[in-house]
């Protein structure tokens, strides 16, 4: 009579470990752009939050399982979508469905009532950092754009290829990954098109928390349908708001003093941060690389001048006429719009660079380094003060 019992036990212990493994795919594997399981995986997880029945667990992995088979042609080499395949039918087994029958489609949530009371209050990064050090705390600033131009908190400003998923962020209460794919199979330069954002559990303030953008689809919630963070004590400390419908959005995140924004321009997506530096420095040692820390890494970075010359696609003299017109100071902004103009050819790519100015004039903490100027441009003035330095020497000891 024991091994019933046991078979059970196995099943559900292995249902349980390959549910949590494809979730974990989710925010980590590399899915191809035209395999669209992680929308599935999203959309199953949103239906079935809040425990149901039967019947409608049924209703929900009946949906999950139609997901999966429109998007099978581009995902047949995926692993995630071999592993959700698995888990539906182990599931269905489990729970006695039948294949046929009516689907629960996941719906958006209205906002949840909140609780009042001291721990809210806690939950207010700002008011507590206040109260402890007698100070106000001191922020910094993290941009993502173009093909993607990378501001680091640090102040450097980097263009990148990053083909493929990279972490911008990765520390104790916050994760960002930015998908980005080859602009042109001829050209170094690559353009963002999915981030995904997790905002990790934190005690009596948010339950953990999932937003993902892609291009044309940029929604106004989170992935469980949740517009705020969830009905805990601080739930309202973390808010999303929708700026303009399915092109831009603004996340705050009180509790850890960030504010994040998240724009489509053309066929690409733009980030940008302002967060607590202390929050920002909150990270083990095996999670170091982030490229809003550390840039990204040398063998990632390309030169805007050498994959320029690769291309036909807009002159740099229309190219410097267009950026002017809305960027009108030569700083590393507005050699960027000149990049991404260059390299794709799109004239309404002007709004990457300058919005993501804009966005660093609300968030940087110090105007007075807002605008970064291109080392080079500083060459001949060094040059010409090493010659005079040398032949001052050579004077004086004659």
């Amino acid at each position: 009579m024991g091994r019933p019992t046991t078979r059970r036990c196995l099943s559900r212990s292995t249902d349980s470990v390959l549910f949590k493994t494809v979730l974990l795919l989710i925010f980590w594997d590399q899915v191809d752009a035209q395999c669209k399981i992680m929308k599935c995986n999203t959309d199953y997880v949103a239906a079935t939050k809040i425990p149901h029945n039967n019947a409608a667990f049924c209703n929900a992995l009946r949906a999950y399982s139609q997901c999966t088979r429109n998007t099978a042609r581009t995902c047949r080499g995926d692993l995630v979508y071999h592993t959700a395949v698995h888990i539906i039918e182990d599931r269905m087994i489990q729970h006695n469905c039948s294949k046929v029958g009516p689907t629960t489609p996941p719906r958006r949530q209205p906002p949840q009532p909140l609780p009042e009371g001291p721990v809210k209050q806690a939950c207010d990064y700002d008011k507590v950092y206040r109260e402890k050090h007698e100070t106000d705390p001191k922020y910094v600033h993290c941009g993502v754009f173009g093909d993607p131009h990378v501001r680091t908190f640090s102040g450097d400003f980097q263009t990148c290829k990053v083909n493929g998923s990279w972490p911008l962020l990765d520390n104790e209460y916050l994760f960002v990954q930015a998908t980005s794919t080859p602009l042109h199979p001829s050209s170094n330069a690559t353009v963002t098109n999915k981030l995904t954002i997790i905002f990790k559990n934190m005690k009596q303030c948010i339950d953990q928390k999932v937003y993902q953008a892609e291009v044309g689809n940029v929604p106004a919630a989170f992935d469980d349908g949740s517009v705020n963070g969830g009905r805990r004590a601080g739930g309202s400390s973390l808010t999303i708001h929708e700026k303009e419908p399915g092109k831009y959005i603004e996340i705050h995140a009180a509790y850890i003093g960030t504010t994040i924004r998240v724009r489509q321009l053309g066929r690409q997506l733009s980030f940008s941060l302002r967060m607590a530096e202390e929050i920002s420095q909150a990270f083990r040692e095996e999670q170091d690389l982030q490229l809003c820390v550390g840039g990204c890494p040398s063998s990632q970075q390309i030169s805007r001048t050498k994959d320029i010359s690769r291309t036909h696609s807009l002159s740099i003299e229309s190219a410097r006429s267009l950026c002017r017109e809305r960027l009108s100071i030569e700083d590393l902004y507005f050699e960027s719009c000149v990049f991404d103009l260059m390299v794709s050819g799109n004239a309404n790519l002007t709004g990457a660079a300058y919005h993501a100015l804009e966005d660093a004039k609300d968030f940087h903490p110090e105007p007075g380094t807002l605008h970064i100027f291109s080392k080079a441009e500083n060459g001949p003035v060094l040059s010409l003060l090493l010659v005079l330095f040398v032949v001052g020497n050579i004077v004086l000891f004659t």
